[in-house]
């Protein structure tokens, strides 16, 4: 990307961003193309076309002896627990930080290619205005939430289950982070006339089940109050599902739910101690402030904007102030690097973006300009969710 284009688009940026610079999603007709933000187009929608062919995969494709539940229900296991050595056919013990190989993931897989597919299709709807790029999200969403040969149970019942330990837990609730952006392409269908009528009603009410699922059942009140990355991102994830669904309680509860985090998550000088207490510190890190940006846009409102909230220890501005020197060189890193995937980070990410919007800041949209979107690894496909951009800035 050369100056000119980085001179545009913060322009776009500045112009896009009022008084209250985080109001909640307006819907709008305005294209992306219309604002002049191109985000490489091309690769968008070159991207879009290779998914043309690809079938739906929902989680009925995939079935695990091991799971407690049925066809319909999405079954994972927890990443770090292993087989014990010393008991090898006994319960699993836990290592920080190494993923077992040998776990089902069957199922987050489906959920994460959805989240490929029907963002990328929808970014390439939303760019050239192709009818058929919508036509082939809308099978995706049709299978894996609609269609009662093939839909997903509204729960996360048996998510990272553990052998000889537990069936599901409350901490599972973080596989369906990449439902996020699926709601997100949701709504841009709605807001551009072409999902409606019982469809559209057959989301909305898979997604308000599922939030008030989150909201009530002891995992997603376990998850609400887990603590580091995976409080952040429950309260995100309601926040998006609010936002789809209407609910305003629920996004009360996201605002309510931001304030609490903040306050008992970041240190004086803008750090997640318990995130830096992980043996992939870096990571975790930023996977929390990806959060905090998704729960700040979409929750905030015009006299409620979560992005300049002040918390016992400041806003969740200094938390981005402590980690752009780091994203900007990690040669300066002041911890250990990561036992995993540390030299696959950072990537160029929608929260980077969306805090410079944010902020109207230069240098933290310099730095997002300069980083590489590219995911290397299905591990950074994993704790990445927010996939497209132009998705995001399309809707403001």
């Amino acid at each position: 990307m050369n100056n000119s284009y980085l001179i545009a688009l913060f322009s776009v940026l500045l112009l896009t961003t009022c008084n209250e610079k985080l109001a909640p999603v307006k819907d709008t007709s305005t294209s992306v193309v219309e604002l002049g933000l191109d985000f490489n187009k091309e690769q968008i929608i070159a991207t879009a076309d290779s998914y043309l062919a690809q079938a739906p995969v929902p989680i009925t494709s995939a079935t695990c002896s091991r799971s407690a539940g049925g066809i319909h229900d999405f079954y994972s296991e927890g990443d770090y627990w292993w087989p014990n050595p010393e008991d090898p056919e006994g319960p699993y013990i836990r290592r920080d930080g190494k993923t077992n190989p040998e776990n089902f993931i069957a199922h987050r897989q489906s959920m994460r290619n959805l989240n490929r597919w029907v963002a990328a299709l929808v970014a390439a709807y939303e760019i050239t205005g192709d009818e058929k790029y919508a036509a082939h999200a809308l099978q995706h969403l049709n299978a894996f939430f609609l269609d009662p040969a093939t839909l997903m149970n509204p729960n996360l019942l048996y998510a990272q289950a553990i052998k000889g330990k537990v069936t599901g837990r409350g901490i599972g609730i973080i596989d369906t982070i990449h439902l996020i952006e699926v709601t997100k392409a949701i709504e841009i269908l709605a807001q551009r006339g072409y999902l409606k009528g019982k469809p559209l009603t057959g989301l909305k009410e898979w997604f308000a089940a599922y939030a008030t699922w989150m909201n009530t059942h002891p995992y997603g009140l376990d998850e609400k109050d887990h603590g580091n990355n995976h409080s952040t991102w429950w309260a995100a994830q309601i926040a998006a599902f609010a936002q789809l669904t209407g609910r305003e309680d629920l996004k009360g509860v996201a605002r309510q739910q931001f304030k609490k985090l903040l306050a008992a998550q970041m240190a004086p000088d803008g750090s997640f101690p318990e995130e830096m207490e992980r043996t992939k510190p870096y990571n975790y890190t930023l996977f929390n402030l990806e959060g905090y940006a998704v729960l700040c846009e979409l929750a905030s409102t015009p006299n409620d904007n979560l992005w300049n909230y002040e918390g016992p220890n400041g806003s969740i501005r200094k938390a981005w102030d402590f980690m752009l020197p780091y994203i900007n060189d990690k040669s300066t890193w002041i911890k250990a690097p990561d036992v995993q995937h540390f030299d696959e980070l950072p990537i160029q990410t929608t929260g980077l973006l969306l805090a410079a919007r944010a902020y109207d800041d230069a240098e933290m949209l310099a730095i997002w300009q300069q980083l590489d979107p590219t995911r290397k690894s299905e591990e950074i496909n994993r704790n990445y969710p927010v996939r497209e951009p132009t998705l995001w800035v399309a809707t403001q």
